[in-house]
């Protein structure tokens, strides 16, 4: 976990973190933003991609017979258009 401490001395406010510190000193006039990441959502629940096939610009599709996801050689940008590209 990231911490930020924030301490007053003399008419200065120095915020430090883990790579860089920020002085601010009375009567100079600034906005100072200290942000870190947060938690994580859950992973799609009941979506699942079998990708261990996968190959430059594959595109992921369902798979009825496997009722998986799937993202391989079969579906890609150039089979979706005969060759083509887009």
């Amino acid at each position: 976990m990231t911490t930020v401490n924030v301490s007053t001395t003399s008419n200065s406010v120095v915020v430090s973190g883990d790579a860089s510190s920020t002085v601010v000193t009375v009567p100079q006039t600034s906005v100072v933003t200290a942000f870190t990441a947060g938690p994580q959502g859950p992973a799609g629940a009941g979506f699942s991609v079998d990708s261990s096939a996968k190959v430059d610009k594959s595109i992921v599709y369902y798979d009825s017979g496997a009722s998986i996801f799937k993202a391989d050689a079969v579906w890609t940008t150039t089979t979706l258009t005969d060759g083509g590209n887009f």
